[in-house]
């Protein structure tokens, strides 16, 4: 197993994490962020498009619950908790490179009523929780 880079540390240091919460990490790649999340005391999906990222996270093991699934087919099973606080890393639907609002609609549906969705790009971790919510009436 390999260590975590800086950035890859920075956000897990950034991220309210405590022992016991179920995070949700999107474009999970090979799963070091995942891992680390595990070793803080969460509970931890890592999901990944990627088969050949997927492979790699899965045989790197390390406690977390890794799953291959597109953003765009992403859902709770059924009986399944939602998240406390979901992340992605450089995941261009979500950090505006590639915007996409059906993306984000996925991601408020997994996020627990009190849930906190954040997405880094370019070092910058931001709180989009109030995107992923749908606007109150």
């Amino acid at each position: 197993m390999t260590g975590l880079s800086p950035r890859l540390r920075a956000v897990a240091d950034a991220l309210p994490l405590r022992p016991g919460l179920r995070v949700l990490e999107i474009g999970s790649g090979t799963g070091a962020l995942a891992r680390e999340l595990v070793r803080r005391g969460c509970e931890v999906v890592a999901v990944d498009r990627s088969p050949r990222a997927h492979a790699v996270a899965v045989r790197q093991g390390g406690g977390v619950d890794h799953r291959l699934v597109a953003l765009e087919d992403l859902a709770l099973a059924d009986g399944e908790a939602p998240f406390d606080v979901v992340v992605a890393v450089r995941v261009g639907v979500l950090d505006g490179r590639r915007p996409d609002e059906a993306a984000l609609v996925r991601v408020g549906a997994v996020l627990a009523p009190d849930g906190r969705a954040f997405v880094e790009r370019d070092g910058v971790l931001a709180d989009v929780t109030h995107l992923v919510r749908p606007a109150a009436c």
